[in-house]
């Protein structure tokens, strides 16, 4: 007679060490675990390798170490509807969009958990550093304890409702600490790298892999005062902020990209990496998702923020909401607000959801006249 167990949960397997270790964790603890490997994206790398294959031999592999059953399930349409296409669109309108965060809220989040509830599991487990914490009867999403790994920027997207079905089992450990209990159990992913890079693009180099897909023309690089500097070669190829393969020449310091024109297929350069237009104090975001009870707080608003993953937490006021947009007040000036990329807001280790930013302003070059090419 086979021992009662803590409940039904599958665990999405990646193929790599964090999802690894999850599984093997709640098969200790006394979970009835099910493996659940995803198919999002099958296309071969620029060495015509598949690496959705080697992941899933890994998925294999862990499976039979650990003694759980495992699934595979394709959502590649899913992916290619929910999220490719949206990102695409927003590269062809000069955005630079996230594909990860719209991949938690549309595929692991809502589609994976579903097919987990499909197989009967009472919960969906991932290796994402981040934490749920339960206070008052509500499950608020948390950083991860590793500065270095958290992920709960990833996370502000998702739907508050799907986290009461949702384990993160590696949340509250370091990195060091994962690889070395991988290492302990004998895991085959325990020194497996890292993924890197968007999520369906991994370490392929960016332009050629978009090229693929989206024809973009050649235009020209001009300075805020309107002197042509160069040629582009498609603006959807550069982010806000970017110094390196603008390959423009010359005395002084670095130039920078600061702005784009769409509309004239014009890409605006600076020089310098203290160019004022590079700085703004204020951004409007919309689309807002909160993972609070009370949903959107009283306004105004006193909070951290991070407008890129990688940032410190910023100080903060949401001073309003019109229009379904926010206005937010920082107090010092951000460098390189990127439209399209994601605001998440804390307060101290409670993520309070987050938007996608709509714009700098008032920006430098809405305080001057319109930028034109001499």
């Amino acid at each position: 007679m086979s021992s009662p167990t803590k409940g039904r949960v599958v665990v999405g397997l990646s193929g790599g060490v964090d999802s690894s270790v999850s599984a093997y964790l709640l098969k200790k603890e006394g979970y009835e675990v099910i493996g659940l490997y995803m198919k999002n994206w099958v296309e071969e790398d620029e060495s015509g390798v598949c690496r959705s294959a080697e992941d899933f031999e890994d998925v294999v592999r862990i499976s039979d170490q650990i003694g759980i059953p495992y699934h595979v399930a394709n959502f590649a349409k899913n992916y290619q509807d929910s999220v490719f296409e949206s990102f695409l669109e927003d590269l062809k309108n000069g955005l630079t969009p996230n594909p990860d965060i719209l991949c938690n809220r549309e595929i692991k989040f809502k589609v994976l958990l579903a097919k987990a509830e499909e197989l009967g599991a009472g919960f969906l487990a991932t290796g994402h550093y981040a934490r749920l914490i339960d206070e008052e009867g509500f499950r608020y999403l948390a950083k991860g304890l590793d500065p270095g790994k958290d992920q709960s920027y990833f996370l502000s997207a998702v739907d508050y409702r799907a986290f009461a079905k949702v384990l993160f089992p590696v949340g509250h450990l370091p990195k060091a600490e994962v690889r070395k209990i991988a290492e302990e159990a004998g895991l085959a992913t325990a020194r497996k790298k890292d993924s890197t890079g968007i999520c369906f693009i991994g370490k392929r180099k960016f332009k050629p892999f978009v090229s693929k897909y989206l024809a973009y023309s050649k235009g020209t690089m001009i300075s805020p005062e309107g002197k042509i500097m160069g040629e582009h070669q498609g603006i959807a190829y550069y982010t806000i902020g970017q110094r390196h393969g603008l390959g423009i020449g010359g005395e002084g310091e670095a130039w920078f990209v600061v702005g784009k024109n769409p509309e004239n297929n014009q890409l605006i350069v600076a020089q310098g990496s203290e160019h004022p237009a590079l700085f703004a104090d204020t951004l409007t975001a919309e689309g807002a998702n909160w993972i609070t009870p009370e949903g959107c707080p009283t306004l105004p608003f006193a909070c951290h923020a991070k407008i890129r993953y990688r940032q410190n937490d910023q100080e903060c006021i949401i001073e309003k909401m019109e229009e379904g947009k926010l206005t937010v007040r920082f107090k010092r000036p951000q460098r390189a607000i990127t439209p399209r990329q994601s605001i998440v807001f804390y307060q101290g280790d409670k993520c309070l959801g987050g938007a996608f930013i709509e714009k700098a302003g008032p920006s430098y070059f809405e305080m001057r006249k319109p930028v034109r090419a001499l």
